[in-house]
């Protein structure tokens, strides 16, 4: 065990954990931020995606002892109304079927808007190309990133 102090949302967290421990299990279990999700466990879907400075990472990968002072934002950090505009257009273009991958899928689309704030077609599919959907939502996730981008098109059903 060993003590480690995060920023997670803005807030600063002691957490005694092993270095080891996947970070995805101190969001969950030590801080109670369960939006993010248990996927496949190995890095595979993205749904446990987290930011960790600005850069997306998948959680259940990621080792506690890897942070270093790095900020964590969670989806619960990326506005905790609900207002930031990816999280209005995915409830706008009901983008959600079972709604499980969601929150990395809108972690990644946010790290991607970050950095490129009209992406086109290519670039939201690369970007989001290692976020599993096991619904087949791309589309609607597609629509919703142009449309958080503020560049409305066409809903597709």
């Amino acid at each position: 065990m060993a003590a480690f102090t995060l920023t997670v949302n803005g807030q600063s967290h002691r957490v005694e954990a092993s270095p080891e421990m996947p970070l995805l299990w101190v969001l969950r279990d030590r801080l109670g931020l369960t939006g993010t999700k248990f996927g496949c466990g190995q890095g595979l879907c993205g749904a446990c995606t987290v930011h960790l400075g600005d850069a997306p990472v998948r959680s259940c990968k990621t080792r506690l002892g890897d942070v270093g002072s790095r900020h964590i934002t969670t989806i619960e950090g990326l506005d905790p109304h609900g207002a930031h505009p990816l999280q209005k257009a995915w409830v706008e273009l009901d983008v959600a079927q079972c709604g499980y991958c969601q929150t990395g899928q809108i972690m990644t689309a946010a790290a991607l808007l970050a950095k490129n704030p009209h992406p086109s077609d290519a670039d939201i599919d690369h970007a989001l190309g290692r976020n599993a959907c096991r619904c087949g939502t791309y589309l609607r996730i597609r629509e919703a990133v142009h449309a958080a981008a503020g560049q409305r098109r066409e809903v597709i059903p």
